[in-house]
């Protein structure tokens, strides 16, 4: 793999801004100041260099964020502030996107990734994908409310799936679903005459919160995620 490529996969810059790095010197392979972009390299077995960190390559890169409140799930936005503004610098944003969303006032966990395959197979509908949400409502939820949801409710022509409810308190749940309708949590809850006022995902497939804390970003691999 030549150097320029290399450096651009792994996020350092555009071909034109990594370029002008190794012109000034400012990249080093295998301990020695490297000042040809062309120069082919191993990344098995070369160690590159910059600003005194070795850049590890990797085709596909995964990440887990503990989405906040007011983040928009894009990769960009005219209006509000996205996702991405959430990602430290650490984190390698070249081609990086949000797996599926999370409405702009719901918090909890967000898989970010350049793997456009596995992040068509987590939103497949084919797939039923489990995502677990924990939810507070507006009004106390009855066993009968729980029944319904746990059977599949109408939320505009559309009947939900089977679901499965864990009731934490009067007015706490866990609710787990296999679909990802737009606003779904929220208008099941509104087919039972209730309503969401906080919403927090807290599982993905296998992945879950564990004790991450709002705003924490972690890597991950691919093992941690099949199968989902």
């Amino acid at each position: 793999m030549r150097l320029d490529k290399f450096l651009v996969e792994c996020g350092i810059g555009s071909r034109r801004e990594v370029k002008d790095l190794v012109s000034r010197g400012q990249i080093s392979v295998n301990k020695k100041i490297c000042k040809n972009v062309q120069e082919n390299i191993n990344p098995d077995k070369d160690t590159v260099t910059y600003n005194s960190i070795d850049l590890i390559y990797k085709e596909f890169r995964y990440y887990v964020l503990y989405k906040i409140d007011g983040y928009v799930t894009a990769t960009e936005d005219k209006k509000d502030s996205t996702v991405m503004e959430l990602l430290p610098e650490w984190v390698v944003k070249k081609d990086l996107f949000p797996v599926g969303r999370l409405d702009k006032d719901t918090e909890g966990l967000l898989l970010f990734t350049n793997d456009g395959k596995l992040a068509h197979e987590l939103t497949s509908p084919k797939k039923h994908v489990d995502k677990v949400y924990y939810a507070k409502l507006e009004e106390t939820i009855s066993s009968d409310d729980i029944q319904k949801l746990e059977k599949g409710v109408d939320i505009g022509g559309h009947i939900t799936m089977p679901a499965k409810v864990e009731a934490l308190s009067s007015n706490e749940i866990n609710l787990t679903i296999r679909e990802g309708k737009f606003h779904q949590v929220k208008k099941m809850l509104i087919a039972v005459n209730n309503k969401v006022t906080y919403l927090k995902r807290i599982k993905f497939g296998k992945l879950s919160l564990d004790n991450m804390k709002p705003g924490d970003v972690i890597e991950i691999n691919k093992d941690d995620i099949y199968f989902l």
